[in-house]
């Protein structure tokens, strides 16, 4: 039968055509996005330090660079069609052992190095996994393979730099300079891979179908937020052990998911669905570029912005969480920075993303950054409490404002997301009438 006699019974690879939509098969694979990301905060929220926040969000940034490899794999082919499940699988389980090194990976003083040498396998089985993918769909376009050409060294580079981050550090007598040297290591695989992003260009890969490519970087982001509500929730149960939960705990539990809502609102209400209709009026190289700068690079801060707002919720709800807790005190360490610090950065991210999509700038937005940045100080002496009402008025306030200032504009954006939806239904709808009249040829479509 010959090496292929599996892709012959599984079926062959089906490239991706314009208008496609999110397989489920990737919505299984973002699976082990959501475990890598409660791992993250899990393993970060142990000890809130400098050393562990950066190195957290140098892990975080390897990470989002994999699923960007991956989202890219996934322009050119259907993730969930014919043989190629079976060999994402392959790559799902790398990632998942990545994954679960990744505390080891994160600890500033950790002992021993079968961790950090699992993350850089793992990394090196996936990234080969999605290579070998991408050159069997364009192995015969020339100008896509030398785009990959251009994309390999990276890959080579990258991996011995993980490999020397965990077996360098070992060796050094002052455990401060060894956790130094694994973050230079780590900060260059980092500086390596959005470098090549750049270099490469937009002259290879295509970005096939836009509403593909968007509804992949909604979903994940959706991910990000739902890790929020997850650590609210986490914070809330950590010190009950079986007793009824404290009403502080209900209540701040309440006002995390209203901050993480006020958070979906202002990407997904505007800013998301006029990106989505600016990718899709895009073609050509202006499209890759726009499809690399806005969603590859600069969703990254909104994720890592999200990171940092879950681990601040969870240091807060936890501390309220404790029975006999006085309300009066304020929440010591760094979890209220962190807190702030995760709604800044996820602010501007999305204000960057808006500024790169469409070419325009909200000052209430920037005003609202600068406003938080500013109730830091003020924030840190509050009760607890207080501290978590202070981000949600100022983002739920954000909220109301846009939507009082930007309502025509607003309006129009939803009528014509509306009419697109029911649009696309209705031909939906349609097509699929004839199979109560009779059989459709060659058995059922894909839509």
């Amino acid at each position: 039968m010959g090496g292929g006699w599996w892709r012959t019974r599984l079926g062959p690879a089906i490239p991706l055509a314009p208008g496609a939509r999110v397989d489920r098969f990737e919505i299984f694979f973002d699976l082990v996005f959501v475990f890598s990301f409660f791992i993250i905060v899990r393993a970060t929220a142990h000890d809130i330090s400098g050393h562990t926040l950066l190195h957290s969000l140098l892990v975080l940034a390897v990470l989002w660079w994999i699923w960007v490899v991956h989202t890219v794999v996934a322009t050119r082919v259907r993730l969930g069609e014919g043989f190629v499940p079976v060999v994402m699988v392959i790559g799902m389980a790398a990632l998942f052992a990545f994954v679960l090194a990744v505390p080891q990976t994160i600890e500033t003083h950790s002992a021993g190095i079968a961790g950090p040498i699992t993350v850089a396998v793992s990394y090196l089985v996936i990234r080969v996994v999605h290579l070998w993918m991408y050159w069997h769909v364009v192995r015969t376009m020339p100008v896509e393979s030398r785009h990959l050409l251009r994309l390999t060294p990276e890959l080579v580079i990258s991996t011995a730099l993980l490999l020397a981050a965990a077996l360098i550090p070992s060796q050094a007598t002052n455990p401060e300079t060894g956790a130094l040297i694994r973050d230079l290591l780590w900060a260059s695989v980092v500086v390596l891979q959005y470098a090549t992003g750049l270099i490469a260009g937009n002259r290879g890969a295509g970005v096939v179908s836009a509403e593909h490519w968007t509804e992949r970087y909604d979903l994940i982001l959706m991910i990000a937020l739902g890790e929020s509500v997850l650590s609210v929730g986490v914070g809330s149960s950590t010190s009950l052990d079986g007793q009824s939960p404290t009403w502080p705990a209900i209540v701040a539990s309440s006002i995390g998911v209203v901050l993480a809502a006020a958070l979906w609102w202002l990407h997904f209400d505007v800013i998301g669905p006029a990106a989505r209709m600016t990718l899709h009026a895009t073609l050509g190289r202006p499209r890759v570029a726009l499809a690399r700068d806005a969603y590859a690079y600069l969703f990254l801060p909104m994720i890592a912005g999200l990171i940092l707002v879950s681990l601040g919720a969870e240091k807060m709800v936890t501390w309220l969480a404790q029975p006999h807790r006085p309300l009066g005190e304020a929440l010591p360490g760094p979890g209220v920075p962190v807190l702030f610090g995760g709604v800044i950065c996820y602010l501007i991210g999305d204000i960057l993303f808006q500024l790169r999509a469409l070419r325009t700038l909200t000052w209430l937005r920037v005003g609202t950054v600068v406003l938080l940045a500013l109730l830091v100080p003020v924030a840190v002496r509050v009760p607890a409490l207080a501290a978590l009402v202070l981000v949600t008025v100022v983002c739920v306030g954000l909220v109301a404002l846009e939507v009082v200032t930007m309502a025509d504009s607003r309006r129009a954006l939803r009528t014509a997301v509306f009419a697109e939806r029911t649009t696309h239904e209705a031909r939906e709808t349609e097509w699929r009438a004839r199979w109560h009249d009779e059989p459709p040829e060659g058995g059922a479509p894909v839509s």
